[in-house]
């Protein structure tokens, strides 16, 4: 029998807009987060805003607009925000850094160094994960884990970073 070590690699494959799931669980390696737990996060955010707003006048027309739009930390496709997925790693004990933040210099210089890097594009969620020493595209419109090279892992993030992606 054959075992192959990319077997052992939880990867999630997209499914319809769960991008923000499928990132966690891919990060986390094993289903920590459904669709359902990330949404009660998103509620969870949404009511801790509208009590911010109502601090102010509640009968003004800025708060009685807020409370007209829908939700910034998800949608009816099942896409998250950034909120969202720091809440869920909060739970871990875990919190992102943006990568072109101050305190993320070490992870510009060094990247190899850092355990792990969330990115979107075009609201689409994916992880780079280092396992062992190596490091993975755990992207989930991957057909499996990509292997990447630490000396490729610079060029790749730097690529990421000049199409557009969020670093975190």
């Amino acid at each position: 029998m054959d075992d192959d070590p990319m077997d052992s690699i939880f990867h999630e494959k997209q499914e319809g807009s769960l991008c923000a799931q499928h990132c966690l669980n891919s990060l986390l390696q094993g289903q920590y987060f459904s669709a359902v737990d990330l949404a009660d996060i998103a509620q969870q955010l949404d009511e801790a805003e509208r009590e911010r707003m109502a601090e102010g006048d509640v009968t003004s027309q800025e708060y009685q607009q807020f409370l007209q739009q829908p939700s910034s930390n998800m949608d009816d496709s099942g896409y998250f925000s950034v909120q969202v997925i720091s809440g869920a790693l909060k739970i871990w004990g875990l919190e992102i850094m943006p990568f072109a933040s101050r305190d993320a210099i070490g992870a510009t210089v060094s990247p190899e160094k850092e355990r792990c890097f969330i990115c979107n594009y075009k609201d689409h969620w994916l992880t780079i994960r280092k396992l062992g020493q190596q490091w993975f595209n755990l992207n989930s419109l991957l057909s499996g884990p990509e292997l990447i090279s630490d000396t490729y892992l610079s060029m790749f993030l730097a690529q990421l970073k000049n199409e557009g992606k969020t670093l975190l």
